[in-house]
């Protein structure tokens, strides 16, 4: 069982590069952007090949918890290596670990939180599971399946369309909560809040 000391470990899954921060597939990167904005601090690199902010989410007092965010720097398909190395830099149990990702079989701007469970196809999630094991948490933010016949890959690697933009605001905003939810209340809790 994992050690009160022990922080949580909260990564937006991404592709780095700024032809890719609007891209469906960065909205992991977004929730965690939004976050690393609510403590007030900023992004620093880390040697595991990452973009990581230290600090405390919660109320003063012993209810806060410590929190590391995390962007890998890797490409999408190869984020394991550096979550797995983050993981055993801050001494994060898998069950501390948060993945903030896209989620395909689930209609835009919709949530599901979870742990453990299969990748769906989903590379980042597919990577981190082979270096670690599946028992970590997700949040999983619905993205919607492409229309028509585009394909997944261009699909994820594109843009939020104007539609979707009116709402995503709110999207990665409610993502930040229930990523806040299930740190500091846990499963069950993120779970019958956020899972609509």
């Amino acid at each position: 069982m994992s050690d009160e000391s022990s922080p949580w470990l909260v990564v937006g899954l991404g592709n780095p590069g700024g032809e890719y921060a609007g891209n469906r597939h960065n909205i992991g990167f977004m929730v965690v952007d939004l976050l690393a904005e609510r403590m007030g601090g900023k992004f620093k690199a880390h040697k595991a090949r990452a973009q990581v902010l230290e600090g405390r989410i919660g109320p003063p007092g012993p209810a806060n918890r410590r929190i590391v965010l995390a962007k890998p720097q890797s490409f999408m398909n190869l984020s394991g290596g550096p979550v797995n190395a983050l993981k055993d830099f801050y001494k994060v149990p898998v069950e501390r670990i948060v993945a903030v990702h896209d989620e395909l079989d689930i209609d835009y701007a919709t949530l599901r939180v979870k742990i453990g469970g299969g990748d769906n196809g989903h590379n980042g999630l597919k990577s981190m599971t082979k270096a670690f094991g599946a028992e970590y948490h997700r949040v999983r933010c619905g993205i919607g399946r492409p229309p028509g016949r585009m394909q997944v890959a261009d699909f994820v690697l594109k843009d939020f369309s104007s539609t979707e933009r009116k709402d995503l605001d709110w999207f990665v905003d409610r993502a930040a909560d229930a990523v806040e939810c299930l740190v500091l209340e846990g499963l069950e809790r993120a779970q019958s809040a956020y899972n609509s």
